[in-house]
């Protein structure tokens, strides 16, 4: 019997290259499970086909991708601003309709309900690339094969595992929340309701039962795909490939990817994050866009939203040349 004691001496003796002592007692979900992630994870994939095969010659109604983009903002920024930097790491106080909105707008986006989404990554801060991440790329080693088996868990293959994370443990405040209760039980019917706005949308703008099904196409299954490998490739390609201009803890390997800033409103900036979690800008350097903590300025400017984290010039500084940084000591988790 594996008991907790023996996991805890586990992560104690981790050297940082080995594959993690627990990685070959993985064990899959069950077919229930299984079947709906893939579901989620394939259906996208073949209305993006199913949509270039409609495109063929004719192109892609302009309308069809304006829609794309607007629900694209509305969940994206309700998975960055909302459920991460309000409920993960309280980089700010929000008015609490404001706090609601970002919370559904987040459930949106097919990753998962609220509360399950915050323990996970609530967990991952705690244990980040040791023993007890539930997505770290390093899971089965640094060589090159583990390398390559452990990038396609990170990305996808951790959603097929039975590794429960207990909110009761990592996320107990928002259980509390008889609010984020509620949003999380209507996550099934607001994962509906992310794929009937742009159907009815589009047929109601087109006229045409055509014209809502190539909505439904592209500014439902199609961007819901888009945003969620890019939220992936934060779990992923941001802790193998990119920079690393900030200390973090010791085995977090988190790093800065410019080229996905943009699609993923500023969480590329990963290795910022990981060296002060609680701030509610992830782009510490001037250079680096970060549309999601220029949304939050607006929301402060508003009186939305209050005790917001800004970073110190001179912590961040700090934090470019010593080794473990102060964030990092208080990242969220046990």
């Amino acid at each position: 019997m594996i008991t907790s004691e023996h996991i805890l001496k586990r992560r104690e003796d981790y050297d940082g290259t080995s594959p993690f002592p627990t990685a070959a007692e993985q064990v899959s979900a069950g077919r229930a499970q299984t079947g709906l992630t893939a579901t989620i994870v394939v259906l996208p994939f073949v209305a993006l086909g199913t949509g270039l095969l409609l495109a063929w010659g004719h192109g892609v109604v302009l309308t069809d991708l304006l829609l794309a983009g607007a629900l694209y903002m509305v969940t994206g920024f309700g998975v960055t601003v909302g459920f991460h930097r309000l409920l993960t790491h309280g980089s700010f106080t929000a008015r609490p309709w404001l706090r609601i909105a970002l919370a559904v707008a987040g459930s949106m986006s097919f990753q998962g309900n609220v509360i399950d989404w915050v323990a996970v990554h609530r967990r991952h801060h705690a244990f980040t690339d040791r023993p007890g991440d539930p997505h770290s790329p390093y899971r089965y080693g640094t060589s090159l094969y583990g390398q390559l088996r452990g990038l396609a868990h990170a990305h996808l293959g951790w959603l097929f595992t039975d590794d429960l994370t207990p909110a009761s443990r990592y996320a107990p405040d928002l259980p509390a929340d008889p609010a984020m209760v509620r949003v999380a039980r209507a996550f099934p019917a607001l994962c509906a309701l992310s794929l009937g706005l742009p159907f009815l949308a589009g047929w109601a703008i087109s006229g045409s039962l055509y014209g809502g099904l190539t909505a439904f196409l592209w500014a439902g299954l199609v961007r819901i795909a888009l945003l969620q490998h890019v939220t992936w490739s934060v779990n992923s390609l941001c802790h193998v490939v990119g920079s690393r201009p900030f200390a973090t803890r010791r085995h977090d390997r988190s790093t800065n990817l410019w080229p996905l800033a943009v699609l993923s409103f500023g969480e590329s900036w990963h290795n910022g994050h990981h060296s002060e979690p609680t701030c509610a800008v992830h782009g510490l350097d001037r250079h680096q866009i970060d549309p999601a903590a220029g949304l939050i300025r607006l929301f402060e400017r508003l009186g939305w939203a209050t005790g917001v984290r800004w970073p110190d010039p001179g912590r961040v500084e700090r934090r470019r040349r010593t080794g473990l940084s102060e964030g990092a000591r208080t990242s969220a988790g046990p």
